[in-house]
């Protein structure tokens, strides 16, 4: 029958006391108002009597109700009446960060019986080893999951739900609605169904499949009509004796301003005192995540099971981060803190229990995990039948009375300490050396302060911390390798480079390729591996402790430099000579370089030379090299102007640019990484002459091949005018110094001052 939005009617003349029911059963030609009705506008005239009926537009209300329903089917007839209907898609695969190394090992399995399939080969021995290597590597990575990768598998999108669990575990199942006050809560779902023959009363929190069911669903987030709508169940399932259990997933009681005005927090309160009153048998189980209150509210039960891999918590990991350290970033270190795994608050007696999940999680096997599930909801409520309605509240509230009960000062369980991880323990060393790096600081300041040598670590303090550093390092590495599941492609790329570079050859270019995107692979996830924070620390403290032996090493060449200097300066011969010059400019009156005879400025070059080689000579008996000598005082206060400053800075850019160029070259990349080979082998064998020759051979094909291709490119051409210009600019900047010089002596008072000393810097 059509329905009508509004309708108006009119009535005037003789016919006005005329009911206006008698006109809208028939009409004057006889015809029906259902006929009528299927027009969009109907309308009749009877005795100046007008009816105008206005439909509404819109589809047609679709009854679930079958057309021709089966009586047998599982649930019954009433079933056909529940808005959950399987999907008509299948859901889409959804891969979590942790789960992706084995991702690529599933493609080559199917790669594999695709290609035996194609050609009819026997691939047999493959697939049975890439398919042993698969259930392994799952094993492994499902065995000693993270809380914060637990927090992630419980939020699976594909997990199945409240009521996919009800379905498979119940032999009959009718879902009741709404609170008695004018709502039904779609986030909170109840009923009354069967397993294997007893009745149960079942509530839940329920979450959607896709993205339309969790709008409809509200995310799994119940209002207070939901709670009311449970406690109305519970009120019911008391009264008719019908064992309660209550399906847990949700993040939390929704916390809009419309909720908050309607009570939520009464909501809540009042189904916690309620459930401990409650004389029938209450069980919970966690299929999901359990938020705060919102899953406490249907949660107070004699006994409360957890999922292997569902999470309870007070506040979520990310809402815990972001109270205590201000980022949401820091929610994997949130989650481990909290404690909200299974087996963590087991151990705490918050839980009573845990349901095994298949490897990759109850999405991996929906009807395997609702069948454990089934078979706890047995064992349980068996053992609870045996109980009095009274030893249920004695017992319901044992079981919160009991938790918070802790013991100070209690020496670790042996289990514990075996079982412990490394973490554990880099964490305290990694305390230790923070401790060692501020005070190695403070000496290095105090003795740069002091300019004593004393108080400054000795090098073999240093170099042992860098060693025992990069061993800690090395295996931080090799641990985030292993949870990101790249330990074996590390362990077999390393033996192919190993082979490669024991055959005394160029690497293969392909082998190259492959190192690069496995190093771009392992830096682009190192951040996903639980232990990046430990592995960041440790190298900032390598870089500390790197950067305090670099000052202490230079430190002490320039110490011993500056006293070879002055051994060599106090030598009698050279002494003699410096004063001998020293006397003759005295007494030759010039008041400058220039004002000296040709023949005096003749003898103060080469003494200024003589003791130039010196200092060469002290350099080169320290095996270092003289790169230049200093410029004199003129040349020193020297600064380019901004335009050629620019043009040095654009040079060295293109510079920089072209040798990154020419490095990531096949040939030179290959170069350097033989290079480093040797370098390795040269540190392991100290001494060996083939080794050290082989290395300097390559240094000098590598710096070749990079000489060759800048000096191609044209930046060799541009290189040598830019120091003509520099050139010139420093001869002005020379002379007007000299010119502001000359100023000053001029602006002396006239009083007769001691006669300066022509002898370049480098003689003091």
């Amino acid at each position: 029958m059509a329905s009508m939005s509004h309708s108006s009617i009119a009535l005037c003349g003789a016919s006005a006391s005329a009911s206006a029911s008698d006109h809208l059963r028939s009409s004057t030609n006889g015809v029906s108002l259902r006929t009528l009705g299927r027009a969009m506008v109907a309308s009749t005239k009877r005795n100046n009597l007008y009816v105008t009926a206005r439909l509404k537009k819109g589809k047609k209300f679709d009854h679930p109700w079958a057309s021709n329903p089966d009586p047998n089917v599982k649930g019954g007839v009433l079933s056909y009446l529940s808005t959950f209907k399987p999907l008509g898609d299948t859901q889409k695969p959804v891969t979590l960060d942790f789960e992706k190394p084995l991702v690529e090992l599933e493609k080559k399995i199917v790669d594999v019986r695709k290609m035996a399939a194609e050609t009819g080969l026997d691939f047999t021995d493959q697939i049975i080893t890439l398919g042993t290597k698969y259930r392994q590597a799952l094993k492994d990575l499902y065995t000693d999951l993270t809380p914060i990768q637990r927090v992630n598998i419980a939020r699976h999108p594909n997990r199945p739900t409240f009521l996919d669990h009800i379905h498979n575990i119940t032999d009959k199942f009718m879902e009741l609605h709404g609170d008695r006050a004018g709502y039904d809560d779609p986030a909170i779902v109840t009923g009354i169904g069967t397993i294997d023959g007893k009745r149960y009363m079942f509530i839940g929190h329920q979450k959607g499949r896709n993205t339309k069911e969790n709008i409809m669903r509200n995310f799994g987030m119940p209002t207070p009509h939901g709670y009311r709508k449970a406690l109305r169940m519970m009120y019911y399932a008391d009264h008719h004796g019908f064992p309660i259990v209550t399906f847990i997933d949700t993040p939390g009681a929704y916390a809009d301003l419309k909720s908050e005005e309607l009570g939520q927090g009464e909501a809540i309160a009042n189904n916690l005192r309620t459930m401990f009153g409650l004389k029938v048998p209450i069980l919970s189980i966690v299929i999901g995540e359990g938020g705060s209150g919102g899953a406490l509210a249907i949660g107070c039960a004699n006994k409360m099971l957890m999922l292997e891999n569902a999470v309870f918590y007070v506040a979520s990991p990310e809402a815990c981060a972001a109270i205590l350290w201000n980022s949401s970033k820091a929610a994997p270190e949130a989650a481990e803190k909290l404690r909200i795994t299974s087996r963590e608050l087991v151990k705490l007696n918050v839980a009573d229990g845990i349901i095994p999940e298949p490897l990759g999680g109850a999405h991996a096997d929906p009807s395997w995990t609702s069948q454990q599930i089934k078979i706890a909801i047995n064992e349980n409520m068996n053992e609870f039948g045996k109980m009095s309605g009274e030893e249920l509240l004695k017992h319901r509230m044992a079981k919160y009375r009991k938790i918070g009960v802790f013991i100070e000062n209690a020496p670790v369980e042996p289990e514990i300490k075996v079982n412990m991880k490394r973490r554990d323990a880099v964490v305290s060393n990694s305390r230790k050396l923070e401790g060692e790096v501020e005070k190695l600081k403070e000496q290095i300041l105090k003795a740069k302060e002091t300019s004593s040598s004393e108080d400054q670590p000795s090098s073999e303090v240093l170099n042992e911390m860098i060693k025992k550093l990069k061993s800690e390092i090395d295996d931080e590495y090799t641990e985030a390798a292993r949870t990101m599941g790249l330990e074996e492609r590390l362990t077999a790329m390393r033996g192919e480079f190993s082979k490669a570079s024991e055959e005394e050859h160029l690497v293969h270019p392909i082998l190259i390729e492959k190192i690069e995107k496995l190093k771009e692979e392992f830096n682009t996830r190192l951040s996903e591996a639980p232990n990046y924070e430990s592995l960041k620390s440790k190298l900032d403290m390598l870089r500390d402790f790197s950067r305090a032996k670099a000052a202490l090493e230079a430190a002490s060449v320039k110490n011993e430099i500056n006293k070879r200097f002055q051994e060599a300066v106090d030598r009698p011969e050279v002494r003699e000579k410096v004063e001998a010059i020293k006397a003759e400019v005295a007494s030759s009156g010039a008041s400058s370089f220039e004002e000296l005879s040709d023949e005096l400025k003749e003898k103060v070059l080469k003494t200024k030379g003589e003791v130039e080689a010196e200092m060469a000579g002290v350099l080169k008996s320290m095996a270092l090299e003289l790169e230049a000598v200093k410029p004199n005082v003129a040349e020193q206060i020297f600064v380019p102007s901004e335009n050629i400053q620019e043009k040095v800075e654009k040079l060295n850019r293109e510079i920089s640019e072209k040798i990154e160029e020419v490095v990531r070259a096949p040939e030179i990349k290959s170069m350097v990484e033989l290079l480093k080979v040797e370098n390795a082998k040269a540190s392991q064998t100290p001494g060996d002459t083939k080794v050290s020759q082989k290395i300097e051979t390559l240094e000098q094909q590598i710096k070749q091949k990079i000489a060759d291709a800048l000096s191609m490119s044209g930046l060799q051409e541009k290189q040598e005018e830019l120091e003509k210009e520099l050139a010139v600019a420093r001869e002005v900047a020379a002379v007007k110094s000299e010119e502001s010089l000359k100023e000053d002596d001029d602006d002396d008072d006239g009083s007769e001052s001691e006669k300066p000393e022509i002898i370049n810097p480098h003689f003091a």
